[in-house]
């Protein structure tokens, strides 16, 4: 019942995981950072840059996986800098319409490839 999930025509992730787990109904999103699949480039030359990437990455695999934002129920959303609080709230807000997942935001120290935000999350369809 476990299918891996992909961006169509990104690398394989680099490490032992994969971008995304379906198994049945529900969608396991590993954490996103702002890396370009296509071209593997980092696009975080800006907060709200990187965030629209991570965003992007991730509604790329949950259409791939035959579902819709809408049925993300759950994020997690890591920052580098708390200060950068309010404006990943606002790119986030914008790929949501209403009924917003639940969700929780924490300051860690240090991210892959030193970026600075990673969201990962779960989809129910």
């Amino acid at each position: 019942m476990k299918k891996i999930i992909t961006i169509p025509g990104a690398p394989a992730p680099i490490g032992p995981y994969s971008q995304a787990v379906l198994n049945g109904n529900t969608l396991f999103v590993s954490g996103q950072i702002p890396l370009n699949p296509v071209s593997g480039e980092l696009e975080m030359e800006t907060i709200d840059q990187a965030t629209h990437r991570v965003m992007n990455n991730i509604r790329a695999l949950v259409e791939t996986a035959g579902m819709q934002m809408s049925d993300i129920i759950k994020t997690s959303i890591f920052l580098k800098s708390m200060d950068d609080f309010a404006a990943v709230n606002a790119v986030y807000a914008s790929y949501f319409q209403a009924n917003y997942p639940a969700r929780e935001t924490v300051q860690v120290s240090k991210l892959p490839l030193d970026v600075p935000v990673e969201i990962s999350c779960i989809a129910i369809k």
